[in-house]
């Protein structure tokens, strides 16, 4: 049976964001080595469905961000989910932002973080999945590195597309993170356009040298208008991505102004970008149909949420902060919502 989340959560909440997550992380580290772990941990939903050619176990998944390195693979895969999605790690080690850099909310539900990637590299990043014995669907998402210049970026997703390529399942390429200066940039004009194409041209040379394919999809902001929302659809059509995550961070805090940290630097995550993720879902699903799969992500705090996502056009669905504050019952919850109330398509 699944420890209960509330008999821990004041005891986690009572600690600075980032030691609650290393404490939670090491204590399940613990518990799985004991061989304990697995009798606190749910059934995972049975609700298989095909989405980029990969079968996924249920349309559950955890968003990157919580397990930056991989060094959490086994424990994660005890917690139902229907795939994990590490990263977002960078070719070169880099600490990230100065600390403090990740704020609570609750008020409103809603983290505030200003990371930067802060990862360990590539290389470790490999070596913990080899190491692990995690058997499900795994995303690794990648990015560039913060001294790496705007103009030279694809030289970094390259970099990491290649090392990671023979490892994921999938890889996302994360180009929305408003933590790293100007990575934004990288969603509209010439950079997009270079950056996909030489992405595309790699990826299918792996293809050959691997022997299998490895999807690849683009995650974007909830920031985008319209304009720039049906823009990035047909360069997704035109280069044959496939598939787009929607969405990562908002950085419109004006909900949250009026909170304690509500003005903190960083991108906001958690119940106040519901809406906002849940309308570029709907832009994309129009401009995109069925052609290329959505993963949506973005203020999922019950299994309602989660269905209004899939019901949007998403196929697929990520959570990451509805997980801090409600638990991993959550992940559950979701699946067996979307399992009775979605039909497959």
């Amino acid at each position: 049976m699944l420890l209960p989340y509330s008999l821990v959560k004041p005891a986690l909440f009572a600690l600075n964001p980032e030691r609650a997550h290393h404490v939670t992380f090491s204590l399940m580290k613990t518990l799985n080595r004991l061989d304990v772990l697995k009798h606190l941990s749910p059934q995972a939903v049975s609700d298989p469905v095909t989405v980029m050619g990969i079968q996924f176990p249920n349309r559950v998944g955890l968003a990157a961000g919580l397990d930056k390195d991989a060094a959490y693979l086994n424990e994660l895969g005890r917690m139902g989910f229907g795939f994990l999605e590490v990263g977002t790690v960078t070719p070169l080690p880099q600490p990230g932002n100065p600390q403090p850099r990740l704020f609570r909310l609750p008020k409103a539900n809603a983290l505030i973080n200003r990371m930067g990637f802060n990862n360990h590299g590539v290389d470790n990043l490999i070596r913990n999945v080899t190491e692990s014995h995690f058997p499900g669907v795994l995303g690794i998402n990648i990015g560039k590195n913060a001294v790496t210049p705007v103009e030279n970026a694809a030289d970094d997703y390259l970099k990491a597309l290649e090392k990671v390529y023979p490892y994921a399942s999938y890889v996302t390429v994360n180009i929305s993170s408003p933590n790293t200066k100007n990575l934004r940039d990288l969603q509209g004009g010439d950079h997009l356009d270079v950056l996909l194409e030489k992405l595309k041209h790699r990826q299918l040379e792996l293809a050959d040298e691997h022997g299998l394919y490895k999807p690849m999809a683009l995650k974007i902001a909830p920031d985008l208008d319209d304009e720039q929302i049906v823009a990035i659809a047909q360069r997704l059509k035109h280069y044959q991505f496939d598939a787009v995550i929607a969405s990562n961070t908002t950085i419109d805090k004006s909900s949250v102004a009026h909170l304690r940290h509500g003005a903190e630097q960083g991108g906001l995550s958690g119940l106040p970008v519901r809406d906002k993720s849940t309308h570029v879902i709907e832009k994309l699903h129009g401009e995109l149909g069925n052609d290329i799969p959505i993963i949506g992500v973005g203020g999922i705090f019950s299994g309602a949420d989660a269905v209004k996502k899939i019901r949007a056009g998403a196929k697929l669905v990520q959570m990451y902060t509805g997980l801090i504050y409600k638990g991993p019952e959550l992940v559950t919850e979701c699946a067996a919502t979307i399992a009775v109330n979605c039909k497959r398509s």
